[in-house]
């Protein structure tokens, strides 16, 4: 069961469909009985660092003003929503189909010609997958995954996208931060406050630095 629902947020409001969260968690638990290596559904739940992405596009609308916008791990896609009608295109993407599912009904109603939802997996990637700025939130929380995306970020760095990162400050994903921040050219820090709790979030723009 899905909700529409409206985030107002400071700096911007936009709609989108969220699960029931009981529903999902009913799932989660069927899934899990059938196959113990389900994947958490985190894509099924609206995340502070994507919040606070939404926020910062909106105040820096040049990262996206006219141009090719992907997002990867989108779950529920808020910021490609929010960066819809400033985009030339938008790639909005997840590696699951229920998350893709979802997206798509989002874009659908709120009447988004322009974005695309297609179904990516940061480990297989398309060699010919390009984008003037990639979108990544809240990404960076499991130390196993860190290598397979640092080698995403490069890729992207290598051939001249700008990528947008927000992240919660996380003590394990420091790490992962000092190693980017050879590409790091802006950063942001905001308190994002969301289900009555305030999360401290920053946010990267990264670039090859010449």
């Amino acid at each position: 069961m899905l909700q529409w629902t409206t985030i107002q947020q400071p700096a911007y409001n936009v709609s989108l469909y969220i699960p029931d969260a009981t529903r999902v968690q009913e799932t989660f638990a069927q899934q899990k009985a059938a196959d113990a290596a389900a994947p958490l559904p985190y894509w099924a739940k609206l995340w502070p660092a994507a919040l606070a992405m939404g926020s910062f596009i909106t105040e820096h609308p040049e990262y996206v003003q006219g141009k090719h916008v992907l997002e990867l791990a989108a779950g529920l896609g808020l910021p490609s929503l929010v960066a819809a009608p400033l985009a030339g295109r938008v790639v909005c993407s997840d590696y699951l189909p229920e998350a893709v599912d979802t997206l798509a009904l989002s874009v659908q109603r709120n009447q988004f010609s322009n974005v695309d939802c297609q179904l990516l997996n940061w480990h297989y990637l398309p060699e010919n997958l390009t984008a003037d700025t990639l979108i990544m939130s809240d990404i960076n929380y499991d130390t196993a995954e860190f290598e397979q995306l640092y080698i995403v970020l490069e890729k992207f760095i290598q051939a001249g996208t700008t990528i947008l990162l927000s992240t919660p400050q996380r003590l394990m994903g420091k790490p992962f931060i000092e190693r980017i921040s050879q590409w790091v050219t802006v950063c942001a820090e905001t308190a994002v406050t969301h289900q009555s709790a305030t999360t401290f979030i920053s946010v990267f723009a990264l670039k090859m630095k010449y």
